[in-house]
């Protein structure tokens, strides 16, 4: 079991425009402000990328770290949807098959420039969101 000193720290490609949009979706939903997000790019991002065995310069998942365990794929997004208000009902899809969930998952992340588009730099968030990003 991979471990982040960090709870509740959502790891993404900052320059993919689809994980962009995850992010603000999470921060608009997320009613506690429980999450923290930080880029893959940035320097607190690649050590985490790092310590999870992401590799920081090809980023083929997003990951969360909640209850002091790592989450990647199909497990990350679940883990993340369920813990905010309204989206709990999406738990139960745990109960489908993870090679299924992840290989969904997979070609979505596979695809995500083609689909999807990237940015030329990491995306700068707005205030209100900037004070929830590690760097």
């Amino acid at each position: 079991m991979r471990r982040w000193p960090d709870d509740d720290v959502i790891l993404y490609d900052g320059v993919c425009v689809f994980c962009s949009r995850w992010v603000r979706f999470v921060a608009a939903r997320d009613a506690k402000r429980r999450f923290r997000f930080t880029a893959i790019q940035s320097a607190y991002g690649t050590r985490m990328a790092q310590a999870l065995g992401i590799d920081p310069d090809d980023p083929d998942t997003n990951a969360v770290v909640h209850g002091g365990r790592a989450h990647f794929e199909s497990d990350a997004v679940l883990t993340v949807l369920s813990q905010l208000p309204g989206w709990r009902w999406v738990y139960p899809l745990c109960l489908a098959p993870k090679p299924l969930r992840d290989a969904v998952y997979s070609l979505v992340a596979r695809n995500r420039y083609r689909m999807f588009g990237k940015y030329e730099t990491c995306f700068v968030p707005d205030a209100e969101l900037r004070a929830r990003v590690l760097e």
